[in-house]
């Protein structure tokens, strides 16, 4: 069976580390895969360009521009919303010609457009698509916050346009052209949490398709606890202190609830005696040393780090990690630190309570409350058994989230496809 994963990106963003760890979990277990990606970064033979090179920006810079005349030549929300009236056409590679399935990720910002999506769907191939957020279940969203309209009626009165949009406004228009297309073939779709996959089965968009939950993998070969001190050492942190890890791809990303973080390290220092003096927090991401001033402890700002032996030692520098995401899906973040062997704190939403047991592995925070992300963070540094959370931590991952289990799930989908295409034929 060969396999072909398509993906806007080859290593940036968690959508393109969740590929590529499953193409190697394919790989690993017999079937043959291979991405596809606009932007291509490595010379891995298993990763192929798209060749778009100047239509790739042009399309991904005209997206933007439309977007930004219809948000009246505002940048807010600009990269939250992926209209998808331009991209590349797949369907002439070899590569797309020679897969037996197609298998979508993140597909936006000028990689697919919607009428590359209906071309891709009137190729015949079996298609399967691994949603990272709920833009296949939306209009032109990622994430829809508390609207349910993508539920029943479509997408309209967009909470992100300009005076909440109209009855009529861009939203129902690309809702319209995705349900036209979305109902022209079957497409399998996977969520990667349970979560995501409960609140996009009642979408209009989904209505009669299989939706299925399937965890990312991650290599435990790779990412495994190490030695602390050392892992210090080679990043030149204190060996003395409690060190609480932050990590995102771009940290001021109000999304990932650094102010949320910020509170609670304020409630932390004042709960305990002594907390400013012994603990220190390292931020791995984006925009990073932004808040050296604004913690009551000592910072350590690394910025964005690709290298993966510096990530896993960044995560078995840190005693705890927390990530008060305000809506997430299943993030990798969170599965890596977890590994490592060290606990996780955050917020009760999205696929967090999945991967975090309640004072088992770490600490589930009461959504959006500072006062219990500190709580969770005092219990797990200073009360908790810290040897058993952490060796909780590596045994959930062990678990649920080994290549071969999820290898072997995403085959029983192919397979499906496969089948199904087969039938219909």
């Amino acid at each position: 069976m060969r396999v072909l994963i398509v993906n806007t990106s080859e290593k940036t963003g968690g959508a393109a580390v969740a590929a590529n760890r499953l193409m190697e979990a394919l790989n690993n277990n017999g079937v043959k895969a291979k991405m596809l990606v606009r932007d291509k970064e490595t010379d891995s033979l298993t990763v192929a360009g798209t060749g778009g090179g100047l239509r790739g920006k042009w399309s991904f810079l005209w997206e933007r521009w439309c977007i930004f005349c219809r948000l009246g030549f505002s940048k807010k929300h600009l990269f939250e919303l992926d209209i998808a009236n331009s991209g590349i056409d797949i369907t002439h590679l070899r590569e797309f010609k020679e897969a037996d399935v197609i298998h979508l990720h993140w597909v936006n910002q000028g990689l697919l457009s919607l009428n590359v999506i209906r071309k891709i769907l009137a190729s015949g191939k079996p298609i399967v698509w691994t949603m990272h957020d709920f833009w296949p279940a939306t209009a032109i969203c990622h994430y829809p916050r508390d609207c349910k309209a993508y539920k029943s009626q479509g997408c309209n009165c967009c909470q992100y346009l300009p005076g909440h949009g109209s009855r009529h406004d861009l939203s129902h228009q690309v809702w319209k052209r995705k349900l036209r297309i979305w109902k022209s073939r079957d497409m399998f779709f996977v969520t990667c949490s349970k979560w995501l996959c409960a609140a996009v089965k009642d979408s209009g968009l989904l209505t009669g398709k299989q939706v299925t939950s399937i965890p990312n993998a991650i290599d435990t070969r790779e990412f495994k606890p190490a030695d602390k001190r050392e892992a210090r050492m080679r990043l030149s942190l204190p060996l003395d202190k409690k060190l609480i890890l932050f990590v995102s791809q771009r940290v001021t990303d109000k999304r990932k609830g650094m102010d949320y973080m910020l509170d609670a390290c304020e409630r932390l220092a004042a709960m305990r005696k002594g907390a400013a003096d012994d603990t220190e927090v390292v931020i791995l991401g984006g925009h990073s040393d932004e808040f050296g001033e604004r913690l009551p402890f000592n910072v350590h700002p690394i910025g964005y780090v690709s290298d993966t032996k510096k990530i896993i030692d960044v995560y078995n520098a840190a005693d705890l990690f927390v990530l008060p995401s305000l809506e997430d899906n299943l993030p990798n973040t969170i599965m890596e630190a977890m590994a490592c062997g060290v606990p996780c704190v955050g917020f009760n939403t999205g696929g967090i309570p999945e991967m975090i047991d309640h004072r088992q592995n770490g600490y589930v925070a009461a959504y959006k409350d500072a006062a219990d992300l500190a709580e969770g963070m005092r219990w797990a540094l200073y009360e908790a058994d810290y040897r058993e959370l952490s060796r909780a931590a590596v045994s959930k991952v062990t678990t649920a989230y080994s290549q071969q289990s999820v290898a072997m799930r995403y085959i029983e989908i192919y397979n499906q496809a496969l089948a199904y295409r087969h039938y219909r034929l």
